[in-house]
């Protein structure tokens, strides 16, 4: 089972959880030993599959460190916070979380786009 460490010490999840924005997107930081890499991939695709279906899902996309890293990092986009809730909470996604091998630490955050003048449109 991953283990889950906050990304922000100030901004938990759990308080990310009760605000009501929208659109957002949860970048997932995973660390994983190399032994248990396709232990990771195979959860993290089972639980992929289940948000795939879940009402205000957008995209996701799954990336790794390069030269040998065991980083990995979930980008994915949700319509808003309460459909994000709704199905992290949920019960059958909550026991897919036994699933990750014991090495795997994960850390979620869930962010907004910004707009910076010259570089950035939200």
């Amino acid at each position: 089972m991953a283990r889950i460490v906050e990304l922000d010490e100030i901004a938990t999840l759990a308080d990310q959880m009760e605000t009501e924005e929208g659109p957002v997107v949860l970048i997932n930081l995973f660390t994983v030993d190399a032994k248990d890499e396709d232990a990771l991939l195979t959860a993290w695709s089972h639980d992929a599959d289940f948000m795939k279906s879940q009402p205000g899902y957008i995209s996701t996309q799954l990336h790794k460190g390069i030269a040998n890293s065991a980083t990995f990092v979930n980008y994915a986009v949700w319509q808003d916070v309460k459909s994000f809730r709704q199905a992290f909470t949920n019960p059958e996604f909550q026991s897919r979380i036994a699933d990750y091998p014991d090495s795997a630490v994960t850390r979620p955050h869930l962010l907004r786009k910004l707009t910076v003048d010259n570089h950035c449109v939200a």
